[in-house]
């Protein structure tokens, strides 16, 4: 039987663009994942009307549930959604569908085949991006920090399509100090130091002209958690399914009775 697998899409403020978005992803899932699937709209204290639109879009379309919660930050969404799910697999993408919706098959062959993290990569050489210079430059730079800083081989800690096992999801995430947008990095890492296997995938991504993101801000923060991760010690975590089977099996093997 096909993995389990449930897309969360954070949100905050988006009453325009999440209708068009619930309609794409479903209709993409529908058509081109054979996987059981769910998609959860995950409402972190919007102001506006997406509230209202998010219960409606749940009601009207099969596989879809809406999640409300009363605090700020896509970190937070994630971890609450994630840790509530069920699923084998959990992922998340951004309300806006910048990374062509083709490399979701991708992520999800990943995990089944054994990976425990697979990311959309848009600094991989096969990547094709759309994005201003300064957008670019703070990219590869930032990136550049976090493999000068923790020896990482993933070359895009931000981009938000990811996708993970459930075991991955529910050891790492709730290490996780970051509620906003620094989750994503410290995901990575913490997974990365504690021998989590990701496999960076290259993607299609077109910038969204609209997007709030605060580019400066984001990056500043993302910085402070750089230096608390580099100075304070990555945090250790449960090893991940593939080495405690090895391990097992190991184990197994050396008491058995030889003939």
């Amino acid at each position: 039987m096909s993995a389990t697998i449930e897309i969360v899409v954070p949100v905050y403020n988006e009453e325009q663009a999440l209708p068009r978005s619930i309609l794409t992803l479903t209709n993409f899932l529908k058509e081109h994942v054979t996987n059981p699937w769910q998609v959860v709209i995950a409402d972190n204290a919007s102001t506006d009307g997406t509230r209202r639109i998010g219960e409606q879009l749940s009601r009207q379309f099969a596989g879809v549930r809406y999640l409300y919660l009363p605090q700020k930050g896509r970190g937070r969404a994630l971890r609450t959604a994630w840790l509530e799910s069920n699923a084998d697999l959990v992922a998340y993408m951004d309300v806006d569908l910048s990374t062509d919706l083709a490399h979701l098959p991708q992520l999800i062959q990943a995990l089944e085949s054994g990976y425990d993290i697979a990311i959309g990569s848009r600094l991989s050489k096969e990547s094709r991006v759309s994005r201003s210079f300064k957008r670019e430059f703070i990219s590869r730079s930032y990136n550049l920090m976090i493999q000068a800083l923790f020896f990482t081989s993933f070359v895009d800690a931000q981009c938000g399509f990811k996708a993970l096992t459930r075991q991955a999801a529910h050891a790492i995430v709730p290490k996780i100090k970051n509620n906003n947008w620094f989750f994503d990095t410290e995901l990575l890492i913490i997974g990365a130091k504690n021998g989590y296997r990701i496999l960076p995938v290259p993607v299609l991504w077109l910038d969204d002209p609209t997007s709030t993101v605060k580019v400066v801000r984001t990056a500043t923060e993302d910085i402070k958690g750089l230096l608390r991760l580099r100075f304070g010690d990555v945090p250790k975590v449960e090893p991940p399914a593939s080495r405690l089977a090895a391990s097992a099996e190991s184990s197994a093997e050396a008491t058995r009775p030889r003939a």
